[in-house]
């Protein structure tokens, strides 16, 4: 079983609803995403899934929340923008997008500073 890895990273404010503390203020944050994939093997040139693609379909995802206040983009416009809830959504829109790929969705990791992060698997 192989596992393919990226990351990309997208910088945005938010506030959540709610919370009753710091974080209940407009605040922003360089989010750092990580997408890992499985694959039972490798194609013919020897990859288990091509980074580059990977690595697109993970950039389509985020540029929509990418210099915006996430409270007021779709899905966060009802839902928290928190990094559990982005980690999610960030899964559900891949799985969409690799259906009928090679591999399966292992997990979506979401950090909001270098020491504060959440892994997203449905499992």
């Amino acid at each position: 079983m192989y596992q393919v890895c990226v990351e990309e990273h997208f910088d945005a404010a938010h506030f959540l609803r709610g919370y009753r503390g710091k974080c209940e203020a407009l605040h922003g944050h360089r989010f750092r995403v990580m997408v890992r994939v499985r694959a039972s093997g490798v194609d013919e040139v020897g990859l288990a899934y091509d980074f580059a693609e990977l690595k697109r379909h993970l950039r389509d995802i985020l540029s929509r929340f990418d210099h915006t206040c996430l409270n007021e983009v779709a899905p966060f416009d009802s839902l928290n923008p928190s990094s559990e809830n982005i980690a999610a959504a960030v899964y559900n829109e891949l799985q969409v997008t690799l259906a009928g790929a090679p591999v399966s969705l292992a997990c979506v990791e979401v950090w909001e500073s270098p020491q504060s992060g959440v892994v997203y698997s449905p499992d």
